[in-house]
């Protein structure tokens, strides 16, 4: 068997010739003339496609390490059956990035690695167009069954027809033991040799023993009925008067049986959880209810579906599947009042299934063993509220695996069908709720103007509908002061995230997680703002919460907020402390990657980034810069690369190769940042004027070390920029716009003019001692800048007084031996870089 086998059904016990075909196939997938093209199994419903792609799986798998099927009738199906690959190859899976899984599966099977011979086999893709981009290239083999003719323009096509005569009489021989050669020839006439209407008749006589004669005699009758009354459009007649004899025996024989079959017919065409079924105990009307609570009833009705061929029965997996054209002949048969009962009967057995919590991680397979059968029976169409409650979850639940685009097409089409239904003007929570998730999905694909929109309208709205104090409002609000931090509106978050932190804490309590959410972020804000004491008090106190709510050290919750703090300590200018904390944390992430969490998680990323800062500032630049690639790397591989946490990523790795020496690379590094903070952010956001600080540091450093004035006067055109833009957006007494001023006296330095550096240095100095405090480094640096100036000028005593006590102060804040106060003992400027927090 292959390495990898995953999700190929049950292979038929019952299969029955098709050897021309299977050699065909074998033959046009190893050649060289069309090795590299997918390979279609195409033909009408009923002719066998599915079943001969699972005879193939099985043959041929000694030829393949990997083998994997994926239902492709749904896209998110398609998704979500790509993404589980990619464990399965060795590949590190971030919770919440579905799409960048897909990718990474995609260029593992391009490339061959780790395993050069796959096979992956897409079942029922009838809409080419839509599971195009997930078709792989490279070194393994695609099969897909279709009966859409359009594949013919895109991939190496294989025609399936009906069975030839000899293989129906050698399946009806093997089928139905007894069965002479001229009733089988009589048999295989009437049936018009389609492989499912001769398994369906096969199975009649073989469980009933019918004689043929009688057989041909009620296939006649049926036919002829149907043709009458019903002629059927998208399936031929033989199966329907097949299916019609086998439904008509089951039904005297087990009308319970009859009953289950009807319901399944409204499902997916996947297979079906027997649990889920079972839940109708709790949920349908007598008698199913009754009969649903009979584990030996339950047993002998999956027993009889399966004798008659109505459902494909794995009692291995406890599912039962029913083929696509029985479930549109069933639900043919009825009228349309019955059809509207059952269907909100499977809309009920799916709402019991739903464990009304897709934000648990633990509750995932729950959620995917429903996703199959939402979309097919119409869930998006219930006017009940619980109903669509349950399909804003199968969105939560997309969006929280990482599925974004299959997020925003559940939550559009909840929002096309539901305020349809509502009217002009008429918002109810579950459009409300709709509207949310997809305001999410737009902000989590970069779509910030959009979500922005989205997300005032329906903060907005729900305020008005459901109230201030509705969970769902604090909830859209908690996200709308994301948008704001992205618009660069720092001010306007802090305010509206201090406002709903006392609201969450009244409402939900302080020990619930949305009021651990809510404080974090303002803690954000507060860290945004240059506010560092506040951010960690507050911060502080919600890992205590955490602590005490989760019960341990090592919930990944609690590891999040002790890195929230070390990155409050940090900011505040304590590196040592700083330092220690962080590498704490990152300690405990590596305990829980190896058990909950992937290496590649976010919060995991985060924490790096992090803990590599940490080290720089701390004058560790080697351990710094390594931690620093290794995380770029990740990020770059996992997430946008235009995403803020892989801008801030690229930032730290830029810092860090300063610090070692590696201009022309950090130069480059960072100027394509600065870029794509443009690209990503609004013109004038705060990080895309102090990512630019960063790069004249850079430029001027470049210019120094090579005597290239023209360089040093580039450097200090950007930080004139940057300084303006930082002003006007955060205000003259920002930490990032004080910074910015320090950068450019030492720029205006470099360039001789030194009556200017000692104005710019004199008027930060001041207020960056009251802003960040008398023994910040950053105050410390800027007055050792400071004394330089005043040299520079002639006032020698000033300079020495005010340098002795700077370095005296610097020692004890960084240490002796830091190589920021060995360059200020040795009279060398310092500078300052911008290091981005998440937003």
């Amino acid at each position: 068997m292959p390495v990898v086998w995953g999700s190929v059904p049950q292979r038929n016990k019952n299969f029955t010739g098709r050897d021309s075909l299977l050699g065909e196939l074998r033959n046009r997938v190893t050649s060289e003339v069309t090795a590299v093209l997918p390979h279609a199994l195409q033909g009408l419903g009923g002719v066998g496609k599915t079943q001969l792609a699972i005879e193939y799986a099985y043959r041929f798998a000694g030829d393949y390490q990997v083998v994997w099927w994926v239902p492709a009738d749904q896209v998110a199906l398609a998704r979500s059956a790509l993404a589980a690959l990619a464990p399965r190859l060795g590949l590190s899976v971030t919770p919440g990035r579905i799409d960048d899984a897909v990718a990474d599966v995609l260029d593992a099977l391009r490339r061959g690695e780790p395993y050069y011979h796959w096979l992956l086999i897409f079942d029922n893709a009838d809409q080419p167009e839509m599971i195009k981009e997930f078709l792989p290239h490279g070194t393994g083999h695609v099969l897909v069954t279709s009966r859409n003719h359009r594949w013919q323009s895109m991939a190496d096509t294989v025609e399936v027809d009906v069975f030839s005569r000899a293989e129906s009489l050698a399946f009806l021989h093997r089928r139905v033991p007894g069965i002479t050669a001229p009733e089988a020839d009589r048999l295989a006439e009437e049936l018009g040799d389609l492989p499912l209407a001769l398994e369906q008749a096969g199975a009649l006589q073989a469980e009933t023993g019918m004689a043929v004669a009688d057989y041909l005699e009620l296939l006649s009758q049926k036919a002829v009925k149907l043709l009458a009354e019903n002629p059927p459009s998208d399936y031929p007649v033989p199966v329907a008067a097949a299916w019609s004899l086998s439904v008509t025996r089951l039904r005297e024989q087990m009308p319970f049986a009859m009953e289950l079959l009807r319901r399944c017919a409204f499902f997916g065409p996947e297979p079906i959880s027997r649990d889920l079924l079972i839940l109708g105990r709790y949920v349908l009307e007598s008698p199913l209810r009754e009969a649903l609570a009979d584990p030996i009833m339950v047993s002998r009705a999956m027993r009889e579906l399966g004798r008659y061929a109505l459902a494909r029965i794995d009692n291995n997996r406890k599912t039962l599947q029913v083929h696509r054209l029985i479930q549109k002949l069933i639900r043919d048969e009825l009228n349309a009042t019955e059809s509207v009962q059952i269907r909100n009967e499977v809309h009920r057995l799916l709402r019991a299934a739903d464990p009304d919590d897709p934000d648990d991680v633990l509750k995932w397979p729950a959620y995917e063993t429903l996703l199959p059968h939402v979309e097919p029976s119409s869930v998006v169409e219930s006017t009940d509220p619980d109903i669509r409650r349950l399909f804003n979850n199968i969105a939560s639940y997309l969006y929280n695996v990482g599925d974004t685009r299959g997020c925003l097409a559940t939550a559009n089409k909840a929002l096309e069908v539901w305020e349809a239904a509502a009217g002009e003007g008429v918002r109810d929570r579950a459009i409300l709720i709709a509207g949310r998730r997809k305001a999410d999905a737009l902000w989590s694909l970069g779509e910030y103007q959009d979500a922005y929109e989205m997300r005032r309208t329906t903060m907005k709205n729900m305020r008005q509908v459901l109230g201030e104090n509705d969970q769902e409002t604090i909830l859209v609000t908690v996200g709308h002061s994301a948008d704001l931090r992205v618009r660069g509106d720092f001010a306007g978050a802090r305010a509206l995230d201090e406002d709903i932190l006392v609201r969450t804490r009244d409402v939900l309590g302080e020990d619930h997680t949305v009021s651990f959410i809510a404080a974090n972020n303002l803690a954000l804000d507060f860290e945004l703002t240059g506010d560092y004491d506040r951010a960690r008090t507050l911060d502080e106190k919600t890992l205590q919460d955490r602590r005490d709510f989760y019960g341990r050290d090592d919930d990944p919750n609690v590891i999040f907020s002790l890195n929230a703090v070390a990155r409050d300590t940090r900011q505040a200018g304590k590196y040592r402390q700083a330092r220690s904390l962080a590498e704490q944390a990152y300690h405990l992430y590596q305990q829980v990657t190896a058990q909950m969490l992937p290496k590649n998680h976010s919060w995991v990323l985060l924490q790096a980034k992090d803990l590599s800062v940490a080290r720089r500032l701390d004058g560790d630049f080697n351990d710094a810069l390594s931690l620093a690639r290794e995380t770029h790397r990740l990020y770059v591989d996992n997430f946008l690369s235009d995403h803020p946490d892989t801008l801030a990523a690229a930032i730290n790795l830029g810092n860090s190769l300063r610090r070692v020496g590696d201009l022309e690379a950090a130069a480059d590094l960072i100027e394509r940042t600065v870029e794509g903070y443009r690209r990503v952010l609004i013109a004038d956001h705060p990080y895309t004027h102090a990512s630019i600080l960063n790069l004249a540091v850079i430029r001027r450093q470049i210019g120094r070390d090579t005597g290239d004035m023209s360089l040093i006067e580039e450097a200090k055109d950007k930080l004139e920029d940057a300084l303006a833009g930082l002003d006007r957006t955060l205000g003259s007494a920002h930490h990032f716009t004080l910074t910015c001023q320090s950068s450019l006296a030492a720029a205006v330095a470099d360039l001789g003019d030194a009556e200017r550096a000692l104005e710019l240095d004199q008027a930060v100095l001041p207020r960056l001692t009251e802003v960040l405090g008398p023994e910040h480094p950053h105050t410390l640096m800027c007055a050792a800048n400071l004394a330089l100036d005043l040299r520079a000028v002639k006032l020698e005593r000033q300079a020495d007084v005010l340098a002795s006590e700077t370095l005296a102060r610097y020692r004890q804040a960084l240490g002796a031996e830091h190589t920021d106060v060995l360059e200020m003992a040795k009279g060398n400027r310092l500078d300052f870089v911008f290091e981005p927090s998440p937003f």
